[in-house]
């Protein structure tokens, strides 16, 4: 396939170069985000534009060669630069100041505070490239009707088991934590399950287990999206689901700790320290270099309880309201990922599915964690990207650690619905 003025091994450069960033120890500033740190660049002699791409720690080295390969091909400088931490508010302050990128890579469920922030443009895609994704992954980076983000990976997360420990999926929690006790006990294991916690909650990955307790974080409008008018943290059902995390905490069943966190929790696992961890496809490369035998499943539900409904993110390419080279930025994002060669490229950068149908088949063969994955998550909850996200995850966590250490689950409810509706009315 040719793409205008680009063609495919350009774009395919492009893409590459567009999931850069992330690093190092850049300077922060005033405000306290987390400066860029100094670009990956190519430039070409006479080199006619520049196009700046800002994304996470983890792709600068796989990207390094293909930068260049794009500024020579195509005339124009590329620069790539780190983001180490706090993405989403380093970009939205650039952006303010007229500092940003001209691409930003990022969760969708970044894009309604985005938009409401002025801080990126639509991008069209035509029905044909609409239709070569997944319904979930369109879905997710729609937002009041319009398509904010061209997604490249879909993830969540998925119970992933050492099967030596245990060769069974569990049907239940009361399954799963019953055999993680009991392989404690026996001294097999340290931990009855790898589910990060810390001292600040971690809505992501508990939200399964949240969901089937008869959890919700709002209502839905008339149209099934999430209503931010109805935040649900402080309903009967959530004080009975925050009741159920505290059963699994601390005080309880020892399963939920605040000592295992997003730092540890995975590397616990990997050193066959634990039997379940709840993940997603990032895990799996440090779990293969510790040599873990393992098998992927969905999260299972409480007995008798509400289905383990995860949480689905879509990685995606924003187009900068206020970047200097729009019309470059709006043909790479608008168009790359029609390209099944780049997609796959971009998931051998990466090894989270791609969002591009075509692609996802062709990994699926090769790579069955990928389908399994995917299996688990096709009745997720594409995470909702409503500005409220905003004010729900800090008071969410702020609960789920209060419970985890044994607190009242109706007070943290209560809390935790007085914090959000406070932030809202603001």
């Amino acid at each position: 396939m040719r793409i205008r003025a680009l063609g495919v091994a350009a774009l395919a450069t492009l893409a590459f170069a567009a999931t850069a960033c992330g690093g190092s120890s850049p300077q922060a500033p005033a405000d306290g985000t987390a400066a860029p740190s100094s670009p990956v660049s190519s430039a070409p002699a006479g080199a006619a534009g520049t196009l700046v791409i800002w994304a996470d720690p983890s792709r600068v080295e796989p990207l390094k060669p293909f930068v260049e390969q794009f500024g020579t091909e195509n005339g124009v400088t590329v620069e790539v630069k780190e983001i180490s931490k706090d993405n989403q508010t380093t970009f939205l302050t650039a952006s303010q100041q007229g500092s940003g990128p001209d691409i930003m890579i990022g969760a969708h469920d970044w894009i309604g505070n985005l938009v409401q922030n002025g801080a990126i443009d639509p991008v069209t895609l035509t029905e044909e490239q609409k239709a070569a994704f997944s319904p979930k992954a369109i879905q997710a980076v729609t937002f009041d009707g319009q398509i904010y983000g061209a997604p490249y990976a879909v993830e969540n997360i998925a119970l992933i088991r050492n099967t030596d420990l245990a060769p069974d999926a569990p049907a239940t929690i009361e399954d799963m934590i019953a055999k993680g006790k009991a392989l404690k006990k026996d001294g097999k294991v340290k931990e009855v399950l790898c589910l990060p916690v810390g001292q600040k909650g971690d809505a992501f990955h508990v939200y399964p287990i949240f969901a089937s307790g008869g959890g919700a974080l709002f209502g839905t409008t008339a149209s099934g999206d999430p209503d931010p008018k109805q935040v649900l943290l402080g309903s009967e059902g959530s004080v009975k689901a925050f009741g159920k995390l505290k059963d699994l905490g601390e005080k309880g069943e020892g399963a939920l700790r605040t000592s295992l966190t997003n730092e540890n929790y995975i590397p616990t696992f990997a050193s066959g320290k634990c039997a379940f961890l709840v993940s997603g496809p990032w895990a799996i490369s440090e779990i293969k270099k510790g040599g873990v035998t393992y098998d992927i499943s969905a999260v299972p539900p409480f007995e008798g309880g509400q289905p383990a409904t995860p949480f689905v993110g879509v990685q995606s390419f924003f187009v900068a309201s206020k970047g200097k080279s729009k019309a470059l930025a709006q043909e790479f994002v608008a168009n790359y990922v029609t390209s099944k060669d780049v997609a796959k490229a971009l998931y051998e950068a990466d090894p989270r599915p791609p969002a591009l149908t075509a692609a996802l088949e062709e990994v699926q063969a090769s790579d069955p964690d990928a389908a399994k994955f995917m299996e688990a998550g096709k009745d997720g909850l594409p995470m909702p990207a409503i500005p409220a996200m905003a004010a729900i995850w800090e008071p969410f966590g702020i609960a789920e650690t209060a419970v985890v250490k044994g607190g009242d689950a109706a007070k943290a409810a209560a809390s935790a619905q007085k914090a959000i509706d406070g932030a809202l009315k603001n």
